[in-house]
């Protein structure tokens, strides 16, 4: 397991946009800290994030696998890549030849993906125990890690988008369509989210039901847009009348569908391998 990852590691290490690529992420995953030097202070006017709870326990871990989990756009564009420099640089066969089999091909692959969320995941897990331990009000271990396991849906989260992306490199090939294909299939699946609403069940729960078992739609339900859960954006939809009664904790009946969804994913790419003539 170890030899199959390594040889995927050392192929991302030799290519160039790769490396920009993973260093450009993790550093827009460390730009999440600057949030807290973001204030405003016009005349009578003054507005400091950091001061309105945003980084308090255990708010914090809803708040930064959210805004983390937009950025894995860059960690699939190489997961794409990875495969698709297979098939252009002739590497792909050349494994084969010197004896890898395309069930450790794909294992390889599926490997990279899992430390890549992983890696991910503790890097995540450690910004939010810096900036809550900085500007949290409350430090108790019982509320610090309450809520952690927003953490547990990013990595899945990680490890379904990647998978898919995965699968496009596989059946596509060529890393440029597979990412529009990505993009396509964004476009399709809310296309879809209207007609279920809009027309075949309007105004009715099952729209939202059978919306979920859709791929993009399971993973984005796994963590819900967390701003309408700070308390000073409550207020206001108090005071204005807004009833807010969104249930903001992990789905899990979600995280069961987006696993179903990778394991789909990666028996598809295995069946897709398998028969085609490399």
């Amino acid at each position: 397991m170890i030899r199959l990852l390594s040889i995927e590691l050392q192929k991302i290490y030799l290519n160039r946009a790769s490396r920009i690529l993973t260093l450009t992420y993790f550093v827009l995953l460390m730009l999440i800290s600057l949030i807290a030097v973001i204030k405003f202070d016009i005349g009578p006017i003054k507005f400091h994030l950091a001061e309105m709870g945003i980084f308090n326990f255990p708010y914090i871990w809803h708040l930064n696998t959210y805004i983390a989990a937009i950025f894995k756009l860059f960690l699939a564009i190489i997961i794409v890549s990875m495969m698709a420099n297979e098939y252009s640089y002739g590497t792909l066969k050349q494994n084969l030849i010197d004896g890898l089999s395309k069930k450790e091909l794909l294992l390889s692959k599926f490997l990279t993906v899992v430390l890549f969320s992983a890696v991910s995941t503790l890097f995540v897990f450690i910004l939010c125990l810096v900036l809550g331990y900085t500007y949290s009000s409350y430090t108790e271990i019982s509320i610090v890690f309450t809520d952690i396991d927003y953490l547990l849906a990013y990595f899945v989260k990680l490890v379904a988008f990647f998978s898919f992306c995965l699968f496009l490199g596989i059946l596509i090939k060529r890393s440029a369509f597979a990412l529009g294909f990505l993009l396509l299939w964004n476009i399709i699946e809310g296309i879809c989210g209207i007609l279920l609403h809009q027309v075949f069940f309007r105004n009715s729960p099952t729209a939202d039901t059978i919306y979920g078992f859709f791929p993009l739609e399971a993973m984005s339900n796994l963590i819900h847009e967390p701003i309408r859960r700070l308390s000073a954006v409550k207020t206001v939809e108090t005071q204005i009348g807004v009833k807010n009664v969104q249930d903001f904790s992990v789905d899990y009946s979600s995280m069961l569908i987006v696993i179903v969804w990778t394991a789909i994913f990666i028996f598809l790419s295995f069946r897709i391998l398998k028969k085609r003539d490399l």
